[in-house]
């Protein structure tokens, strides 16, 4: 998508939103704080930090700690937010054996070439993450029925309206957040980031995790020529499951 110019005032003015004021990027439609901030990458010391916390030497080449999107309905306090953290300890916390690929073999002798190094993690730090959702501490309403503050996911049959994505609607916002990157020792690429776009009728979120290896004859530099080589994800849908008792009022 092309560099988003921002979004025309009267646009705003017709759809009840609001930007963000102070320098922050983000606005407000219809009981929804979105915000996102884009940061530079973590400093040595911090990315040592966040070793000991995850109890792992190993981390992106490019680790944009403090960038992150997030989503909160004023109201209930319910909040869905997208951060390195918490997708590096999906990573962590579901290891995958690592890709076997031709590149692979080369990442291993470029790391340490008089060395025989075994690959005993996912160097490609393929995550799980789907995002992260809290309920924010400041109203009481954020009690579940069975008195528990967390959320849920389930399964649905519900699909994603494409109609809607496609409708000729003015874009209020849009920003695209990277999350963590890494090129895999000039080998390929592993890339998470986070994109949002709000509509006067609806916002949609998109969280991507990406990885690819060039094959064995093709430039990597066209990414029309990149072969991944790894297996389909199966695609589902699921609802956000909330208590009434949140949502009572909003």
């Amino acid at each position: 998508m092309a560099e988003w110019g921002g979004a025309a005032e009267s646009d705003l003015q017709a759809a009840g939103a609001e930007a963000l004021l102070d320098g922050r990027s983000g606005v407000r439609l219809r009981g929804w704080h979105i915000e996102s901030s884009r940061r530079p990458i973590l400093s040595s010391l911090a990315l040592q930090e966040w070793e000991e916390k995850l109890g792992t030497s190993h981390l992106p080449e490019m680790v944009f700690g403090e960038s992150s999107l997030y989503l909160l309905h004023e109201d209930s306090g319910i909040k869905l937010h997208f951060n390195a953290f918490d997708a590096l300890k999906g990573w962590k916390q579901e290891p995958l054996p690592p890709v076997e690929v031709p590149a692979a073999d080369k990442w291993k002798f470029r790391s340490k070439p008089f060395q025989q190094v075994t690959l005993d993690y996912d160097y490609t730090f393929t995550t799980p993450y789907c995002g992260s959702e809290t309920i924010e501490p400041n109203t009481e309403k954020a009690i579940l029925e069975d008195g528990c503050c967390s959320l849920c996911w389930e399964d649905c049959d519900e699909q994603i309206d494409l109609a809607a994505l496609s409708s000729k609607e003015p874009i209020l916002f849009f920003d695209e957040v990277v999350l963590y990157e890494d090129e895999l020792a000039d080998n390929g690429v592993s890339l998470l980031t986070v994109k949002v776009r709000v509509m006067p009728s609806y916002w949609f979120l998109l969280l991507r995790f990406w990885k690819g290896f060039p094959s064995d004859s093709a430039a990597y530099g066209d990414p029309n020529l990149v072969c991944q080589r790894l297996p389909v994800i199966t695609r589902k849908t699921q609802w956000l499951k909330v208590s009434r008792s949140i949502t009572e009022g909003s």
